[in-house]
């Protein structure tokens, strides 16, 4: 699943490909994927002569802002909006199709159909599902050391399944996780209520930090996630952990394991992220 390096690569990949244009037609080929209004045809009618005048990101989730609604798109496992010339031959995975009044498509592609649309009145879109419950971005000022811990404090989740929480900060999936917890030295199945604040203030820079590289790097690539333009993020090229059991860890030499925690695919260092 796309996770924030990958979905603000995305938005900004759009945000230069199809902001400023006036949507002359939308063709709806797989139903299911619009959930607000419920029925498709008035979320087709209601799109017809919006102009998109920016696209912004929440957690993994893409906002397009029109001239009368908000558009929240959410690319589940394998969505990919991808721009098209109206003459090109369309994939049989192709179930939203935006056309715009210069000629040119936006084309919504995704093999599996878990991806999501929902159409706002503007200031609508905080205040209800999905969006309503989301906690604070990673780069926002309120997301600090002290709320992060507070936050950890409430649960007695292990903190690998506590960080995935996207209520209590967004943007992390399971590839970033990893890669933060061994970068801050804490084993997965760690209790969240049990790390001091110091061990927080680790983790929140790490949070930070990591996201950002990942975000330079245009995200990572692994297995089926491209941007808007076909191209591929580099920063599995500096996955420290994710995907490489039975590799030798950089800092220690020690073999990656992989375990499941909370139904996910866990991937750690026995000696840097010691058990508790």
């Amino acid at each position: 699943m796309p996770e924030l390096p990958e979905v603000e690569t995305v938005r900004r990949t759009l945000k230069r490909l199809v902001e400023g244009k006036t949507i002359e037609t939308v063709d709806i080929k797989w139903p299911n994927i619009i959930k607000r209004p419920g029925e498709p045809e008035e979320f087709a009618r209601r799109m017809v002569g919006e102009t998109i005048q920016t696209i912004e990101r929440r957690g993994k989730f893409l906002l397009f802002h029109l001239d009368h609604y908000v558009m929240v798109s959410h690319l589940r496992m394998e969505g990919k909006y991808r721009v098209h010339e109206a003459h090109e031959p369309y994939d049989k995975h192709v179930h939203v199709v935006f056309t715009f009044t210069d000629g040119t498509e936006l084309r919504y592609h995704d093999v599996r159909k878990f991806g999501t649309m929902h159409l706002f009145q503007p200031g609508e879109e905080e205040k209800e599902l999905p969006l309503s419950q989301l906690g604070y971005e990673p780069f926002d000022e309120q997301f600090t050391p002290e709320y992060l811990w507070e936050q950890l404090k409430k649960t007695t989740r292990v903190v690998k399944t506590a960080l995935l929480d996207q209520k209590i900060v967004v943007g992390l999936g399971n590839i970033y996780v990893d890669e933060v917890l061994f970068k801050s030295g804490i084993h997965p199945e760690t209790k969240a209520n049990q790390l001091s604040l110091e061990s927080c203030k680790v983790l929140h820079k790490q949070i930070i930090d990591t996201l950002q590289v990942a975000v330079d790097a245009g995200g990572s690539t692994i297995r089926s996630y491209i941007n808007s333009q076909g191209d591929i993020g580099t920063f599995q090229l500096q996955l420290l952990v994710y995907d490489r059991r039975g590799e030798p860890c950089q800092t220690c030499g020690s073999i990656i394991e992989k375990t499941v925690v909370g139904g996910r695919g866990t991937h750690f260092c026995v000696t840097c992220q010691k058990r508790p």
